[in-house]
């Protein structure tokens, strides 16, 4: 067994809640070693539960510091000009004031690589970025739910997860530059490019976007949600090939082309919703399946968690859900999360 890819690499976390510590958790599973530096209260994910700061702080170190002292600044000094790189999710103000970004850390590390996770950039601010806050100001829940109902959340933090994967990948991309510098993440900027195909349709087509029944995708018909005669499926239509092996097995005549299933989308939506019913979730996923045509029973987290057993592991005393990350080779060491200044403090 290899070691992991990133073995070697020194992280420095000062964050809280969700989006930092996840981007560093990542780091870690594939081998980097990462050091909390904790406030005397610890990261405040410590107060919700040791299930959920268990789910984004496995395999890491815990330091104690006071960073608004003169002991503590000099104690983030010495652990700089040995690191790779800090990621700090806190407000800008506070980023700032404790100096905490790159101009402020090079004297100690030229080549250190500053990460600032934030809710919209260092210049921007500290107006409130929580992440179900940040999904209502990027159109995100106003793109979700019924649209006869009211805008909806999704079940998960997705902004502050979405944020977390692509600050662990502009940290890499300095590091591989060889540089040391400022990198700068948002919440608002990473749901923005998510939005991707969303946001061009409406600024080079002047396309205003719109809530489709059943989740409905924009492009693909159909590809949504569907009622059947036991649960619901998703179906994923995303070119002719699959419609034709789908219309043979659903009995369904005509509506050859994406083209044409677009323009008479309810007529379609329709016709697959009466032949849908005629079997369940379970029974039309199954017989799908056979010609590889994208479909799935909707089921719960607790269901497919059994459906998958591979990716729950051990880390110490807590189950968890295992990195998504695999490299041939490499098997993951899934340490415990730390207590409170395990690793030191001042």
């Amino acid at each position: 067994m290899t070691d992991g890819p990133l073995t070697g690499i020194r992280v420095l976390e000062v964050g809280h809640i969700l989006a930092g510590p996840y981007a560093t958790m990542l780091l870690a599973d594939l081998g980097a070693e990462v050091t909390k530096i904790e406030p005397p209260a610890g990261d405040l994910s410590r107060q919700v539960g040791d299930a959920y700061f268990a789910s984004i702080n496995r395999s890491k170190r815990s330091i104690v510091l006071d960073l608004t002292s003169q002991g503590g600044q000099e104690r983030l000094g010495e652990l700089v000009a040995d690191a790779h790189a800090l990621l700090v999710n806190l407000k800008p103000s506070a980023i700032h004031r404790l100096g905490l970004t790159y101009d402020s850390l090079r004297r100690w590390n030229e080549s250190i690589v500053c990460v600032a996770l934030t809710g919209f950039g260092l210049a921007e601010g500290d107006e409130p970025a929580f992440d179900y806050v940040v999904q209502a100001a990027t159109g995100v829940a106003a793109l979700t739910g019924d649209p006869d109902g009211p805008p909806t959340l999704p079940g998960y933090s997705s902004a502050d997860n979405s944020a977390g994967l692509a600050a662990a990948l502009g940290l890499l991309a300095q590091i591989v530059s060889g540089r040391g510098g400022q990198v700068e993440v948002s919440l608002r900027d990473v749901l923005l490019s998510q939005l991707n195909y969303r946001a061009s349709a409406y600024l080079n087509e002047g396309t205003h976007p719109k809530r489709l029944p059943f989740g409905a995708h924009s492009y693909y018909v159909p590809a949504q949600l569907f009622p059947t005669a036991g649960g619901y499926l998703a179906l994923f239509i995303t070119h002719d090939g699959f419609w034709k092996s789908f219309a043979a097995e659903a009995g369904i005549e005509g509506f050859a082309t994406m083209a044409e299933r677009a323009e008479r989308r309810a007529e379609v939506t329709a016709a697959v919703a009466e032949a849908l019913a005629t079997d369940t979730a379970a029974g039309w996923e199954s017989r799908l399946r056979h010609f590889g045509i994208p479909a799935a029973a909707v089921r719960t987290l607790p269901e497919a968690l059994d459906a998958t057993p591979g990716m729950v592991v051990r880390a110490g005393d807590h189950r968890l859900v295992g990195s998504p990350i695999r490299v041939t080779g490499y098997e993951p060491r899934y340490g415990p999360p730390p207590s409170l200044g395990e690793h030191g403090g001042l």
